[in-house]
């Protein structure tokens, strides 16, 4: 039997990155990021929930506007009970270069990164 998603993931994306990261998330609707760290440094969050099974090899991110301000990406990984089991971070200039880079519609146009190309420009970050 196929499941519908709950459409949260999102919000559960970002209050396990600040619960985890000890991060504070700026106002419903604030553009460009959710998130901010005491330095100040401004966090946009992505969240996708994983089967046991793997990852598909199509997913992607939502899109990310190169237009507002924010100066990092994480990608929180959760759970099919969206219980976070990985948090990675990509910095902006990385990510910039990755939807530049030719070859795909999707990520040229709307800025959607697949999850495999979010890793591998950044770092795991939690758990450490």
């Amino acid at each position: 039997m196929h499941q519908k998603p709950l459409g949260i993931t999102g919000e559960i994306g970002e209050y396990e990155a600040a619960r985890l990261l000890g991060l504070k998330l700026s106002s419903a609707r604030e553009a460009g990021y959710d998130a901010i760290n005491p330095d100040g440094h401004r966090y946009q969050i992505k969240a996708r929930c994983i089967n046991e099974s793997g990852l598909r090899k199509s997913q992607r991110l939502g899109s990310i506007k190169l237009t507002h301000p924010w100066d990092s990406v994480l990608l929180v990984i959760l759970d099919m009970d969206f219980r976070a089991t990985g948090i990675w971070q990509a910095e902006r200039d990385a990510i910039a270069a990755a939807i530049a880079a030719p070859g795909s519609k999707a990520r040229n146009e709307r800025g959607a990164l697949a999850v495999s190309k979010f890793k591998s420009i950044g770092r795991k970050i939690w758990p450490r």
